[in-house]
């Protein structure tokens, strides 16, 4: 180990020794949570409120994913840096910074008044806040011991899985009493609360000012640089024609250029950037992968839904948010009882029944249907609540707990990317496999509504003279709602091939569990052993 981690071990390590935990910390650490749950729940607070924000902006409807995007891949690049920030700076300072930095982003992306505008405050918004999820992490495995970890542990399991699930709630609820302005406004108050907390309150690691000298800035570019051109190619991808667009091409050059530079940076510079050892803990190494899947599974649901409710059924922002109450409401009910299955189950069979609940879940939604509404998503809603709230917690202890204490840090911002990576790359895919889909299954059912096809043609009259009984043009408006008809089943065919591609997924993951080690009893207490 090297010299320059010893004092920070040190550091680290003290407090989880006494199974008393200072009230001090304990208050700094409910403040970083809270802070951690407006970081993350400002991902998703505006996938409902879109539309109201494309309205008041006046932007196209290519530019306003991008609402979404810049904040996500923002993220993505500096949850890994703050592990190595927070050495640099200390918890402290990184923590109470970043908390600082979000809520004045936040009070400029309510003043945006362009697209342009929007995009670049969301992606600072993003950046600066990432700096507060992994923080969070790394605390409740230091400053906690493990007989405190079943209660710990599904608290952030439950603000990691809740905060971008209750999004779109929260976002239809605010943009429809208000205005989209307060999906933002109301950061700020709660922002200035948790920055004046963490900054008088944190106190477990000391900063080592010492290693800014050694800092790999290539490292910090060349992982920007990878990470913002894989989101970019693969959200602008479909729509570009993929490889027949120039902008793609240089895309995947800088792809394959940020990446080479940037592992080989991580493997050579004694003070990487990001220090990438972790992956060699095998239960590490599986816990990213399931929180990389688990990434798909949150974030890609918490899209479709909205998605599905918008396109479909015609629902409005605040109908969108109370549709999808359930699942967030279901995890908050599925906390207390994950805790407790924690301490009695092996972490293995919580994760199978996660995954297997999850896959039933996505499965029900095959059957999908244009008439579709809150009665019929509840089951799959409380099924995807219940079931990541299992997961979760199983997969924080199993990836971090058997760590040691110096590598805590950060392994806790790789652990948080693999998330982040997980939707970032999820979103993107399922755009693209949604629009192909709907294109192919559009030409397929056309084929069967012709003239040729008798019942085509039979419901073709039917709809014509219902119109010309009202004094309109019932043939020109007929052929207007049977395409119309067609496109929504395309629609509908195309959500159904995404959901059994997720039921596939984590069926998976259910044989997978057993891959891991079994850990032992005390499943996060690991750094100590």
């Amino acid at each position: 180990m090297a010299a320059t981690a010893l004092p920070a071990a040190g550091a680290l390590a003290a407090p989880a020794q006494a199974d008393k935990v200072p009230v001090r910390r304990v208050v700094a650490f409910f403040a970083m949570v809270f802070g951690m749950f407006m970081s993350i729940l400002d991902i998703q607070i505006v996938s409902a409120s879109l539309s109201e924000i494309q309205a008041g902006l006046g932007a196209g409807a290519d530019e306003i994913a991008w609402v979404q995007t810049s904040y996500l891949i923002a993220e993505v690049i500096m949850i890994p840096l703050s592990g190595t920030l927070a050495r640099i700076v200390s918890t402290r300072i990184l923590f109470s910074f970043s908390a600082a930095g979000f809520t004045i982003a936040s009070a400029l992306a309510a003043t945006a008044t362009n697209i342009d505008q929007m995009i670049v405050y969301r992606a600072i918004q993003g950046f600066i806040g990432g700096g507060m999820i992994p923080s969070v992490f790394a605390a409740a495995f230091t400053i906690f011991p493990p007989s405190k970890r079943s209660v710990v542990s599904p608290m952030i399991g439950l603000v990691a899985t809740l905060a971008p699930t209750i999004g779109p709630t929260v976002g239809g609820y605010l943009s429809h009493a208000f205005s989209w302005h307060w999906l933002f406004l109301v950061n700020i108050i709660p922002g200035i609360i948790v920055t004046v907390l963490t900054f008088n309150l944190i106190d477990f690691d000391k900063p080592e000012f010492n290693l800014i000298k050694r800092f790999d800035w290539w490292g910090l570019a060349s992982m920007a640089v990878f990470l913002g051109s894989l989101e970019y190619v693969l959200e602008e991808g479909n729509n570009k024609d993929w490889f027949n667009d120039e902008h793609i091409v240089l895309g995947t050059v800088a792809i394959v250029v940020g990446a080479v530079v940037f592992f080989w940076r991580a493997f050579k510079v004694p003070f990487p950037v990001v220090d990438l050892r972790a992956f060699a803990n095998r239960n590490f190494a599986f816990g990213s992968v399931f929180s990389f899947v688990m990434g798909i599974g949150l974030y890609g649901l918490t899209y479709l839904y909205p998605l599905y409710l918008a396109r479909i059924r015609g629902y409005d922002s605040l109908m969108i948010g109370e549709t999808m109450f359930v699942s967030g409401l279901a995890m908050f009910c599925t906390a207390p009882i994950a805790g407790m299955m924690s301490s009695r189950l092996d972490p293995r069979v919580m994760m199978m029944i996660g995954f297997g609940g999850f896959a039933l879940g996505t499965w029900s939604m095959t059957q999908l249907t244009a008439d579709w509404d809150f009665y019929e998503l509840l089951l799959p809603q409380i099924l995807r609540g219940v079931s990541l709230m299992i997961c979760m917690v199983p997969i924080n202890n199993v990836a971090l707990g058997t760590l040691p204490p110096e590598r805590i840090r950060n392994a806790s911002g790789l652990f948080n990317l693999t998330r982040n990576l997980g939707g970032a790359v999820g979103l993107a895919v399922i755009n693209t496999i949604l629009t192909q889909r709907s294109q192919e299954h559009y030409l397929r059912l056309s084929e069967h509504v012709q003239w040729g096809n008798p019942v085509a043609v039979e419901q073709m009259r039917n709809m014509a003279s219902s119109f010309n009984a009202h004094g309109l043009d019932g043939a020109t408006i007929a052929v207007k709602q049977m395409a119309g008809m067609v496109q929504q089943q395309a629609y509908i065919l195309s959500f159904i091939d995404i959901f059994l591609l997720l039921t596939f997924l984590f069926g998976a993951l259910v044989a997978c569990a057993f891959a891991i080690s079994k850990p032992q009893s005390g499943v996060g207490g690991g750094g100590g052993h």
